[in-house]
């Protein structure tokens, strides 16, 4: 890719051009990270950039940005500009090509303004971008007023750069987030949930990320059900750490390169307990605070908050189901080898199993199920957790059963035995139904 990128500045600059590596990329490779994707900024106009390489898609040419493609890998080449004015928090409503020191300072922080020249290996910087890495600060460019009223999303970037690079947030830049935060619902939810997801799954310390929303005002106007779990109480017996966005968070810093299942799963698994609180007496007279049914309820509300982020509906199913299992660990000692098995086998279960682990972690700090499970797939490690049925519906006609409900309930109820170990073959098995079979 570095190759690429290089190659593409060597030739704009052949043509007569200025071309810099520029944003991300500078800064990853200040702080000796390895760029994932690399944007060229260049004096070239796009019509010249579009001449100088006949590989490309004009994915924004009215805003001066040119994709070029470079055996196959794809650049976003932009022209040097500055934005003319913002009339909606989210887009620019037009440009005017300037240099690069313009176009340094319409970016959004400083540690994102800097210029990179790949074949003399020196940086440029108009905006003290590379004394803020140095000193981990995340700095809007300009007044941040400014840089946020162009784009409210960036209010929610900072949030999240300073989560990812564990950097903080000047205190301007912060007090402008504060005063404007209710402005971030006029971002689409497609890019609120882009910068979310990236928070929860890059961070190293995701639940920090999450409180550092809340302290800037940004969680309730974007997860109010999320932000309703600070002050929530819970039974200290279990829960010694407090509140449960104080629990929550706590999970959240203890993930490890998270899966987006697992990462809103956390996120997610406890928002029902607000809407189910209530305070029961207990018989030695005390009184206690009870969430029954809190992960049914806490689903059908992860539901509602996915479809609004317009997630994947596959990613959905997946978290819902995480989110409204997440209590079904506490009984596993208890449960029937079927009703194991199926636990195991279930397309989530390592996520499950992993949220489970966290929620164990942060809160009373008792594994016992968690290790109760692990030997039992350690058992299951030669043989299908969920094997094939050793008979079906035919199997059950052919023995004189006629076609209805029983049928189905006949077939669970074998495939149950055999998942029991019940019976040890399919001949035992025919032989139980022929036993217990009623016939009309």
């Amino acid at each position: 890719m570095q190759a690429h990128a290089l190659k593409i500045v060597q030739l704009l600059r052949q043509a007569g051009h200025q071309a810099f590596w520029v944003g991300g990329a500078v800064r990853d490779r200040l702080m000796g990270k390895e760029p994932v994707d690399i944007d060229v900024a260049t004096s070239a106009q796009p019509e010249q950039v579009q001449a100088l390489f006949p590989r490309h898609v004009a994915i924004g040419k009215a805003f001066g940005v040119i994709q070029v493609l470079l055996n196959d890998e794809p650049f976003e080449v932009a022209t040097f500009r500055e934005d003319i004015a913002y009339a909606d928090g989210r887009h620019p409503t037009g440009v005017r090509f300037a240099d690069a020191e313009a176009d340094a300072m319409r970016r959004d922080f400083t540690i994102n303004g800097l210029f990179y020249d790949p074949e003399s290996d020196t940086i440029q910087d108009f905006v003290g971008g590379r004394r803020d890495i140095e000193a981990k600060i995340i700095r809007a460019i300009g007044p941040p007023e400014e840089r946020f009223n162009e784009d409210y999303l960036r209010m929610l970037r900072a949030v999240r750069f300073a989560s990812v690079l564990q950097f903080s947030i000047e205190p301007a830049t912060g007090a402008a987030i504060r005063q404007l935060a209710g402005h971030i619902t006029a971002v689409s939810p497609e890019r609120i949930q882009v910068e979310l997801t990236r928070l929860l799954t890059e961070s190293p310390k995701a639940g920090q990320g999450l409180l550092l929303l809340k302290d800037m005002g940004l969680l309730a106007p974007i997860l109010p059900e999320v932000s309703r779990l600070a002050g929530q109480a819970q039974p200290p017996q279990f829960h010694p750490e407090g509140d449960v966005l104080t629990h929550t968070a706590m999970m959240l810093d203890q993930m490890e390169r998270p899966s987006v299942t697992l990462a809103y799963s956390v996120l997610l698994h406890d928002i029902g307990k607000p809407p189910t609180a209530t305070l029961s007496l207990e018989p030695d007279g005390s009184t206690r605070i009870r969430f029954d049914r809190h992960a049914q309820v806490g689903a059908e509300m992860a539901r509602d908050i996915l479809r609004r982020l317009r997630l994947p509906n596959e990613e959905i199913d997946k978290i819902c189901q995480c989110v409204e299992r997440h209590m079904h660990f506490i009984n596993v000692p208890q449960m029937r080898k079927a009703t194991l098995r199926k636990l195991v086998g279930s397309p989530t279960f390592p996520e499950e199993l992993e949220l489970h682990r966290l929620d164990c972690l942060s809160s009373h700090g008792q594994l016992d199920n968690y290790y109760f499970l692990m030997d039992f797939v350690e058992q299951l490690k030669n043989e299908p957790v969920l094997p094939p049925a050793w008979i079906n519906g035919r199997d059950l006609l052919a023995l004189g059963m006629t076609e209805g409900p029983e049928i189905g309930q006949r077939l669970k109820k074998a495939y149950e035995l055999q998942l029991e170990g019940a019976v040890g073959s399919r001949e035992e098995l025919l032989e139980w139904v022929r036993r217990t079979i009623t016939i009309y």
